[in-house]
């Protein structure tokens, strides 16, 4: 029973068991939670939530997640067949890769936040948004238009040159209005909740937005040269400028893709389970130890460069503290499922969600053992590091966020299941095959492009041509682009599952043995369903 919650509780008070009850309530036979608390006598919401803005959110994150995936297989056929290119300007590997990289990092990451951040906090606080519709509505087609205005500045050459940070100072601009009312929402939302306690995932999605409101201000101060053209000089130059960028990049990986998505964990993967957290005390701590520790790691990123040493050792060092609040944060997870263990087995988004969590937890191991200087030798401007950051946006990114969207899309357009389980089912394994051939062929070509730059004959010369090296990678870059194929294919399953699942259909198919949420029985109408 849920009532038999963990003795750590009784550390934290009486409001967090008096929350997970009312949120997630006690399983019963028919695995509809919430209708359950509403029964109990749980405080409703005095007016309905506001769903329209976040099902424009999921739709906008699964369009830009096929684009993002798409471009990402165009520029990795290019690089083992150069011919691609075509001889434009606009697509060439160079124009297009800030395209892949802001649209799956920003666009479909970015509008599964959005989408998730605004459907957990109205009912973890039991209040609609603060600012209503309309300032939403303001936030979503404010942020699609930012990511319009970036990709165009991409492909026509206007960029600032700066990783994950390439928009012009007019687009950076234009994001610091729509972000700063992101803020509002989320905060307004807080201070007008009906419940006394603030749910973990909250305190994840609330560092998540105002560190990124900090990073992106700080890291793109910059000079136009002129307000009617485009280009502009950074306020920074030199060593200096190499660090605020990697204070930046470094920490929108730490906020953006890693506490804004276990935000998601946090709320998604015990409302799957039906059970609470594993250990809410952890949570606690998991929430302030990533938030202290992963400020100071950026400095990894400049191993062997101009940088100042103590400074490169100091961020080694914090990388290596991290392993320690990352893995709590993965067997908080994973422990979650205790007593729940069956729901792999019957339930695919599960899956999805679970295995997330494993790659969470081995590129938060890999990150920061290729942040030791000795390793760093090796494995720094090579592969390895495509690898590395791929296992973490593809396995632990994108699969959290397919977990979410499963579970988001039935409950929004109140349909009683997906169109197809199986189908997810498919999804899952199609793009675990895609993931594995990516990551491992980018593990191969990386430790070899190491060993071959650093190889010596007997008379002291480098055995290998840099040419050599990139002759020996092609294979590897065969292999990482279909693995992005397989992974494109799960992606436009996952849209024509939710297709049918929106239009209200229902595929007459083989249910799970035993399941569980977002699997009712096939004969409940599709409408029956209240908003979980």
């Amino acid at each position: 029973m849920w009532g038999r919650l963990r003795p750590e509780f009784d550390l934290i008070g009486n409001d967090a068991v008096r929350f997970f009850l009312k949120v997630f309530g006690e399983p019963v036979a028919g695995g509809d939670m919430i209708q359950t608390t509403m029964a109990r006598g749980n405080h409703a919401p005095s007016e309905p939530y506001v769903d329209s803005v976040v099902r424009k959110f999921v739709l906008a994150a699964t369009f830009w997640g096929i684009v993002g995936f798409l471009v990402g297989i165009v520029i990795a056929w290019q690089l083992v067949f150069p011919a691609l290119n075509l001889d434009l300007e606009w697509t060439t590997f160079g124009r297009l890769r800030p395209v892949h990289t802001s649209a799956v990092i920003f666009a479909f990451g970015g509008n599964v936040l959005l989408a998730t951040t605004m459907f957990v906090v109205q009912r973890t606080c039991r209040v609609r948004l603060f600012g209503g519709e309309a300032l939403a509505n303001f936030v979503f087609w404010g942020y699609q238009l930012f990511i319009v205005m970036a990709a165009l500045g991409y492909v026509l050459g206007i960029t600032q040159g700066r990783e994950y940070a390439e928009p012009e100072w007019y687009v950076d601009l234009w994001l610091t209005v729509v972000w700063l009312a992101y803020l509002a929402i989320f905060l307004g939302t807080l201070l007008k909740r009906r419940e006394p306690h603030i749910y973990v995932a909250n305190w994840f999605f609330l560092a998540f937005i105002i560190t990124i409101a900090v990073l992106h201000v700080g890291n793109n101060l910059a000079v136009p040269v002129s307000f009617t053209g485009a280009k502009s000089y950074s306020l920074y130059s030199g060593v200096q400028d190499a660090l605020t960028q990697w204070w930046y990049g470094h920490n929108a990986v730490g906020f953006f893709l890693t506490a804004g998505f276990l935000g998601i964990m946090y709320y998604f993967v015990p409302k799957r389970a039906e059970r609470p957290v594993y250990s809410y005390r952890l949570s606690i701590v998991h929430f302030w130890a990533l938030l202290f520790l992963y400020i100071w790691a950026g400095p990894h990123h400049l191993h062997y460069t101009a940088l100042l040493d103590w400074t490169q050792t100091l961020g080694m060092t914090f990388s290596i503290m991290l392993w320690m609040p990352s893995w709590g944060g993965m067997i908080n997870g994973i422990m979650t499922l205790s007593g729940a263990w069956e729901k792999l087995r019957t339930d695919p988004v599960m899956r999805f969600l679970v295995t997330s969590i494993a790659f969470y937890g081995m590129s938060t191991f890999e990150g920061p053992l290729m942040s030791i200087k000795s390793v760093n030798a090796l494995s720094h401007y090579t592969d390895w590091g495509i690898g590395h950051v791929h296992s973490g946006a593809l396995g632990w990114v994108a699969f959290v966020s397919f977990g979410a969207l499963y579970h988001l899309v039935p409950v929004l357009w109140q349909r009683s299941r997906l169109y197809s389980m199986r189908l997810v089912g498919y999804h899952f394994w199609i793009a675990t095959l895609g993931i594995v051939l990516y990551i491992t062929s980018m593990w191969i070509s990386g430790i070899m492009q190491g060993l071959m730059w650093r190889a010596y004959d007997q008379y002291g010369f480098l055995q290998y041509s840099f040419i050599e090296t990139v002759k020996a990678m092609k294979p590897y870059y065969f292999m990482r682009a279909s693995g992005g194929v397989l992974f494109l294919i799960g992606a436009l399953i996952m849209a024509y599952n939710f297709y049918r699942t929106i239009k209200g259909d229902l595929r007459e198919e083989q249910p799970y043995e035993g399941a569980g949420t977002g699997q009712a029985n096939m004969a409940k109408p599709a409408s029956a369903v209240a908003a979980r």
